[in-house]
């Protein structure tokens, strides 16, 4: 199906990346789990950050709170979170805040892209959480966890030399892991930029069509 909103609009050169990474009191959203912090990085599709970046933490409701499970209870204990949401935003003005962060980096006319690690459970919450936000983001996402499992079973050896990880469920600090974890696969297994030219783009295109299962 083809969507309105047009590839050609979103490879030009004023496309964004909006990193984002949440922490919850949990993953069950239908059970009462809610977003506890939202970071945000904005950086051009050649992975240039833009601006540092914003963190703000929210305050969940007791219920939520309750709701933990001692492995997330722990997590936020040892990370300091749970010392701090107590003065954390209401999730109404978090919204707005990253909303209004966001617009300023992007250009007029475009709707960014979501990025992250394993951004699909990100995406779940700020869908219900963030829906105003969400609105103005394109319906297509970057998961860096797509190449790490594509490495893992392609190149095994990229896979294992990955960047290591350190951000101790902090959001900020997991975005900033992710985006090198990005930056490693490119360089890594990918075709150097600019790639192929155009006579060798069409050639591999040709030998994809003639060996598709769809010609069986």
């Amino acid at each position: 199906m083809v969507n309105a909103q047009d590839d050609e609009t979103y490879s030009a050169e004023g496309s964004r990346l909006i990193w984002i990474d949440c922490e919850m009191t949990g993953l069950d959203i239908f059970g009462g789990d809610e977003l506890v912090e939202v970071s945000v990085v904005p950086t051009d599709f050649n992975l240039k950050v833009l601006d540092e970046g914003v963190d703000y933490v929210i305050k969940p409701s007791q219920k939520a709170v309750d709701h933990m499970g001692d492995f997330v209870r722990a997590m936020h204990t040892r990370s300091g979170l749970i010392d701090e949401w107590e003065h954390g935003l209401s999730l109404a003005d978090a919204e707005q805040k990253v909303t209004e962060y966001v617009a300023r980096f992007t250009p007029e006319g475009v709707k960014p892209l979501l990025a992250g690690n394993t951004i699909g459970s990100d995406k779940k919450f700020l869908d219900h959480y963030m829906p105003n936000f969400m609105s103005r983001l394109h319906y297509r996402s970057v998961d860096v966890s797509t190449l790490k499992e594509l490495a893992r079973r392609w190149y095994p050896a990229v896979y294992l030399n990955r960047p290591p990880k350190n951000g101790g469920h902090r959001a900020l600090a997991d975005i900033i892991e992710s985006l090198d974890e990005l930056r490693y696969y490119r360089e890594a297994f990918m075709t150097p930029a600019p790639g192929p030219d155009d006579v060798a783009a069409k050639q591999i295109a040709a030998h994809i069509e003639a060996t598709s299962l769809l010609n069986k």
